[in-house]
C-alpha cells in the first residue's frame, strides 16, 4: 500500500502513529516536502535517522523549502524505480526532481523545492540554500522525462501547490515564480489522476484531483475525502471502506 503524508520537520511523532505501526515492508509512506531529518548532520540526527531505518516500510519523499541541500545533495545518488533518488538510508530516499517512478504499478512524477517565504529570516540564522529553488535544467529535465511518457502519469508529487490551488483556509494568487509557470504547463498539458503538495500546511481535498496534505497520512486506494475544520482535519471514509 502507498501512503502519502505532509511535512514532518524532522518531527519522529508522524511514524509513530498507529497507522504507521501497521505498516509492513510492502508498504510505502510519501513526505510531500520538508522532511527535516537531514538538517545540521549532528549525531542526534544521524541517531533519528538510524531509527526510521528500522522501520519496515519504504520512507520517500520530495524535498521542499526547508531543507539542508548541501548534505542532502551529498548523499550516494542511485537509480531506483526507473528514476533516480538520494539514498539516506536503505528503506529513506530522496525522490529527485523531475524524475518519475513506478511504484505498484502507478507512476509518480516527483519534483521538489520552492521559495521560502521568510527568507531573510532565514538568511539571517545562516539556514537558507539557494538550492531550494528548482534550476531551469531540472525543469527541462522533468520536462523530458515527462514527453518521454507521452505526457501521462498517474500521480503528481510536489511540495509547491499546484497552480492556483493555494489553500490557507481561502485561496490566494501565489507569486509568480519560474516553477509555478512550469507547473501551470503541467497542468495545462499532462495528463494524471491527483496531485500532492504539501507547502499548505494544512489538510484540504480541494476538488478530488488536488489535494494539500499535511498531518494526516492518506491511503493511495482507497481514496478519501479530506474535510479541513480548524486546526486539525477530519478524515471521511466512503461507504464499506475499514481503516
Amino acid at each position: 500500500m502507498i501512503y502519502i503524508t505532509g511535512n514532518t520537520h524532522g518531527d519522529g511523532k508522524r511514524f509513530e502513529t498507529e497507522q504507521t505501526r501497521k505498516m509492513t515492508a510492502e508498504d510505502f509512506l510519501i513526505v510531500c516536502g520538508d522532511f527535516g531529518f537531514i538538517w545540521n548532520g549532528s549525531k542526534k540526527e544521524e541517531k533519528q535517522l538510524d531509527k526510521l531505518s528500522q522501520k519496515p516500510y519504504t520512507i520517500l519523499f520530495v524535498d521542499g523549502t526547508h531543507e539542508n541541500f548541501d548534505l542532502l545533495n551529498a548523499y550516494p545518488v542511485k537509480p531506483w524505480r526507473q528514476g533516480r533518488v538520494h539514498q539516506i538510508r536503505s528503506n529513506i530516499l530522496h525522490l529527485m526532481r523531475g524524475e518519475i517512478f513506478d511504484i505498484d504499478g502507478h507512476s509518480f512524477f516527483a519534483f521538489g523545492g520552492g521559495e521560502t517565504e521568510e527568507k531573510e529570516v532565514y538568511l539571517e540564522t545562516g539556514k537558507w540554500w539557494p538550492q531550494e529553488m528548482p534550476t531551469r535544467q531540472e525543469m527541462i529535465d522533468g520536462a523530458k522525462h515527462l514527453f518521454d511518457r507521452s505526457l501521462t502519469v498517474d500521480y503528481i508529487l510536489t511540495h509547491e501547490p499546484c497552480p492556483n490551488h493555494a489553500v490557507m483556509g481561502v485561496t490566494k494568487e501565489l507569486h509568480r515564480s519560474a516553477l509555478q509557470s512550469f507547473f501551470e504547463e503541467i497542468l495545462a498539458q499532462v495528463t494524471y489522476k491527483q496531485w500532492f503538495f504539501g507547502a499548505q500546511h494544512t489538510d484540504r481535498n480541494i476538488n478530488g484531483r488536488h489535494i494539500a496534505v499535511f498531518e494526516q497520512i492518506l491511503p493511495l486506494h482507497p481514496p478519501v475525502t479530506v474535510e479541513k475544520h480548524g486546526k486539525y482535519a477530519k478524515k471521511t471514509r466512503r461507504k464499506g471502506q475499514t481503516a
